[in-house]
């Protein structure tokens, strides 16, 4: 009579649990008696968790066991530390953080030597880890709409990187550790305070979109002309008057781009000098032929 009892009493807290606010997803897994594991999927490439908007303001300590896991997705959540633990993880392709309140990044995450693509945008970092820098897989490294002002010297060790997004953060200049990155073919670097473009930019030979957008950059530099591969530059919102007579050279720039997504010269929101303005609206090829000419002319 007893057990009996105690069975209904079990399976009224059961009820009443399953009738209240639902339990994130690990949580139901674990009351329900299941492995951990029976969260992970299986895909064609990747064996990945996804942990998205769940409410956290911590991870569950079951997720540094799942040694399986390649993709992990912890984004849209109200995480403030992500701890050491996370080098435990080294199978880990892809690692999404954005969107949570994070403050700093675990040296830790250099153990993660497979990592291809990392995502810790709109976060609350105000510094970069060197031991990122151990990383040398990866690929894609996203840091925009956080509070950084400078990167570590250790990132020239990042060759593989090939898209790199810094928009929304504090630099005032560009880190001297980006022109050693010669495989970035897309570098965003929109909505910051840069003042200048330095000539070194001109080692990033492989760039082909480079966003540039809402600084205080004054002048476009000469060496920027000779990146041949660039199909997509924009430097719109800035204080710009004048623009460097080779810029006819990025033969790769097929218009006067004005929608943001388009790819070509945003120029136009810029208080160019006269007759700059009116050139620009006759199209790019217009404003080629003015500065070749100016060029033969000086």
């Amino acid at each position: 009579m007893g057990a009996e009892h105690s069975k209904n009493e079990e399976r009224r807290s059961m009820v009443f649990l399953r009738k209240g606010p639902k339990l994130p997803a690990w949580e139901d897994a674990l009351l329900a008696g299941r492995e951990p594991k029976s969260l992970l999927k299986r895909g064609l490439r990747y064996v990945s968790l996804s942990l998205i908007m769940k409410g956290m303001t911590s991870t569950p300590d079951f997720l540094w066991g799942l040694h399986e896991v390649q993709k992990l997705n912890l984004s849209r959540n109200q995480l403030v530390v992500i701890p050491p633990s996370l080098g435990k993880l080294d199978r880990l392709v892809v690692l999404n953080l954005g969107g949570n309140c994070l403050k700093c990044l675990p040296k830790e995450i250099g153990l993660l030597r497979n990592l291809k693509v990392l995502f810790v945008n709109m976060n609350c970092l105000k510094e970069v880890p060197a031991e990122l820098s151990l990383c040398r897989k990866l690929e894609v490294l996203s840091l925009s709409h956080n509070c950084i002002s400078q990167l570590p010297l250790s990132f020239t060790d990042l060759t593989s990187l090939r898209k790199l997004n810094l928009s929304n953060n504090r630099f005032v200049q560009i880190p001297l550790c980006i022109f050693a990155l010669r495989s970035l073919d897309f570098l965003h670097l929109g909505s910051n305070k840069l003042e200048n473009i330095a000539e070194s930019i001109q080692y990033l030979v492989n760039l082909q979109i480079f966003i540039v957008e809402n600084n205080n950059i004054r002048s476009l530099p000469r060496s920027l002309c000779y990146i041949s591969t660039l199909e997509l530059l924009n430097a719109d919102y800035n204080a710009i008057q004048t623009l460097p007579d080779d810029l006819y050279l990025l033969r790769r720039l097929r218009r006067i781009a004005w929608n943001p997504m388009d790819k070509g010269l945003h120029i136009v929101h810029n208080p160019l000098s006269r007759p700059l303005p009116e050139v620009v609206e006759g199209g790019l090829d217009v404003l080629f032929s003015y500065l070749r000419d100016k060029k033969e002319h000086n």
